[in-house]
């Protein structure tokens, strides 16, 4: 019974699908087919920067709470406490990396979900044009555009929790594009800060072994 419960589910669900993109109109659909192939290239771009920033910070975080756990008393949670902190970031920035990568390994599929996006914001035309000007920019512009642009077109609350059930677009929509743009400017900044604390945190144990 399960089983055929959660098939019968399954299969209503690629139903509702399926009508929601049949309702997409021509120009829709060409915008949403070129907007994907930014929003790809943009993505394949940027795939070895963004490798690059979640592995530089790695041996400093655990040297940090290496060096932490060595300590004792209130030094020793504190520096815990930053070096934990320190790796739920590069975690976050980790997961969000992943999850954008797997959004765009299907192109075809990301510009019906965006189709899907438009059609469903009830403001078929100004969502549409919002999501046509970010075949100007390429790179990390991408991100930073979409969030704005988004934000620009006035998109709903109701708009946005419809958007949840799209696996692909809803990454390049809000809020998810808003917490990407949040997550990678913390990563970023998590670089330096790593190799700033990671210095002082050896420093520390030099001065307190003498």
């Amino acid at each position: 019974m399960k089983l055929g419960g959660a098939a019968g589910a399954g299969r209503r669900a690629n139903e509702a699908f399926d009508r929601m993109a049949s309702q997409v109109d021509d120009n829709t659909g060409e915008v949403a087919a070129r907007a994907a192939r930014v929003i790809e290239v943009a993505v394949r771009v940027l795939r070895i920067p963004t490798l690059v920033l979640l592995v530089v910070p790695v041996p400093f975080v655990l040297a940090t709470l290496a060096l932490a756990a060595s300590w004792e008393g209130a030094a020793r949670v504190l520096g815990l406490v930053v070096g934990v902190a320190m790796a739920l970031v590069s975690l976050a920035f980790g997961a969000r990396r992943h999850r954008v990568l797997r959004a765009v390994d299907e192109p075809t599929a990301l510009a019906t979900e965006l189709g899907i996006m438009v059609s469903l914001s009830g403001k078929v035309v100004e969502t549409r044009g919002a999501l046509e000007q970010i075949a100007g920019g390429g790179g990390w512009r991408v991100f930073s555009r979409l969030g704005g642009l988004w934000k620009g077109a006035g998109m709903t609350g109701r708009w946005i929790e419809g958007i949840g059930d799209l696996p692909r677009a809803k990454y390049f929509a809000p809020p998810k594009i808003g917490t990407t743009v949040f997550v990678t400017v913390a990563a970023l900044w998590l670089v330096p800060i790593s190799i700033v604390v990671t210095l002082f945190a050896a420093i520390g144990s030099l001065a307190s072994a003498f």
